[in-house]
């Protein structure tokens, strides 16, 4: 009997022992490795990507007196430490790490200012793992208290240049698309758009502004807000297509589509009374709902149709320099062209996908020659659609003036002859003591013929 219940007492511990080895296995198993941090900075934020093996959950905290972000990760693990950052740009001076104990792991963000910093998780996707992703956006104590987009005058007697605003897409994290020999889109966009933007400010009445001037990520709407912030006229993001087929090739503009802006429009009209923005100069906080659905409604029509002239304008001009994709002016819900008070559109430059186009985006004469379209489609836009208190609008005016005044002179200068039977060329040269010539130079005549009843325009002697 007593042999039995050691047997038994020996099976049990056994047994537990087992069960506190599979636990303790499965506790080892789903702890997360961080297996590198990424950094970027941007001049408004700075983000920071942690690479994980699994999902985590975490909590972030702001200390200030210093300034720091700290992140406690749970069940995680850092196999080494976090080195081979730059400081340099950006809010962040250094980054401390430790594992503690129950498998957290504690960063902590050394600050060179104060920041509003954001967290969130991304699955994986093609390229990545789990990533924990930390934003730290910069406060800037002078543009805090101007909360309010500023209104362009058109009232004044100086007139301003054209704001140009030029999103290069991707960036940072986000390489965009990869051509056949690796090129990144991110790198090819961002050598166009500063091209494109050293031939704006080239331009008397214009002026660039760039969404995004380095390596660095940008989120989609953050790019719009930036774009009214600096109160731009017209919007243009550059971008190269990919495609699963090689074969597929060719420049494409795009606008926002009608299902893209109704569905805009409810996010505004959903968020009106706290929204510091303004739609078109007009602020839709105190007005009703059926009053700003109309304004919003008014501002966004007229600004497809803005975008549409111009994208149209930029079309014809990249036919002349390559392929284009299709002959016509494209439409989607793309988020940054939904700005309901900026003309907005996307070139894409071509295919990166495509071996040969490939190699086109990234040639710097190709470069220029793209940019060097895209200007030329905006110029002609605002030169028939001037914005009032533009160097532009006044520009158009003084050749509007020129030609009526240069009419009224022309006029001035002929005087008119109705052909009758019996009226012949040199006859009505002799009568009004004019060059037989000049006659037929001021009426485009090839011939000495003339017809019963057409009026001659007869040059004044």
């Amino acid at each position: 009997m007593m042999q039995y219940m050691t047997d038994r007492f020996l099976k049990v511990l056994f047994a537990v022992f087992l069960s506190l080895l599979l636990c303790s296995e499965l506790v080892s198993a789903s702890v997360a490795q961080i297996k590198g941090v990424r950094m970027w900075a941007s001049p408004e934020s700075t983000r920071l990507v942690i690479d994980l093996s699994n999902a985590v959950d975490h909590r972030l905290s702001r200390l200030s007196n210093p300034e720091r972000v700290v992140i406690d990760v749970n069940q995680a693990r850092l196999s080494r430490s976090i080195s081979n950052l730059n400081y340099k740009n950006g809010s962040i001076s250094d980054i401390r790490s430790a594992n503690k104990k129950q498998n957290k792991v504690r960063l902590v963000l050394d600050l060179k200012h104060k920041v509003h910093p954001k967290s969130f998780l991304l699955k994986p996707n093609a390229k990545y793992g789990y990533r924990l992703v930390i934003d730290l956006e910069k406060i800037n104590n002078k543009t805090q208290s101007s909360t309010h987009k500023i209104i362009k005058s058109v009232n004044s007697s100086k007139k301003r240049d054209l704001i140009v605003a030029i999103d290069a897409g991707h960036g940072g994290d986000d390489p965009g698309a990869r051509g056949p020999r690796g090129t990144k889109e991110k790198h090819v966009v961002l050598a166009i758009a500063r091209k494109l933007r050293d031939m704006v400010n080239r331009k008397p009445g214009m002026k660039a502004v760039m969404i995004r001037n380095g390596d660095y990520y940008i989120s989609l709407r953050g790019r719009t807000k930036k774009a009214r912030k600096l109160n731009a006229d017209i919007f243009i993001s550059i971008h190269a297509d990919a495609f699963k087929s090689p074969k597929a090739h060719g420049a494409s503009v795009f606008i926002l589509s009608s299902r893209g802006a109704t569905s805009e429009a409810a996010k505004w009209l959903a968020k009106k009374e706290n929204e510091a923005d303004l739609v078109g100069g007009v602020s839709l906080d105190d007005k009703d709902d059926m009053l700003a659905k109309m304004l919003l409604d008014l501002s966004q029509t007229a600004t497809i149709e803005a975008s549409n002239s111009a994208a149209s304008r930029i079309l014809s001009r990249l036919a002349r320099i390559g392929d284009t994709h299709k002959s016509t002016v494209e439409r989607a819900g793309f988020v940054v062209l939904k700005s309901p008070d900026i003309p907005s559109l996307l070139v894409e430059t071509g295919f990166i996908s495509n071996y040969k186009e490939e190699r086109l985006l990234n040639s710097s004469s190709y470069q220029k020659k793209l940019a060097s379209a895209i200007l030329s489609g905006v110029e002609g836009y605002f030169k028939q659609y001037p914005i009032p208190g533009t160097v532009y609008a006044k520009d158009t005016v003084i050749k509007q003036l020129n030609k009526k005044i240069l009419t009224s002179t022309m006029r001035k200068s002929f005087q008119k002859h109705k052909v009758v039977r019996g009226d012949t060329l040199s006859g009505i040269s002799k009568r009004y003591q004019v060059s037989m010539s000049e006659i037929k130079r001021a009426n485009k005549m090839k011939t000495n013929t003339l017809y019963l009843g057409k009026v001659l325009s007869i040059p004044r002697s």
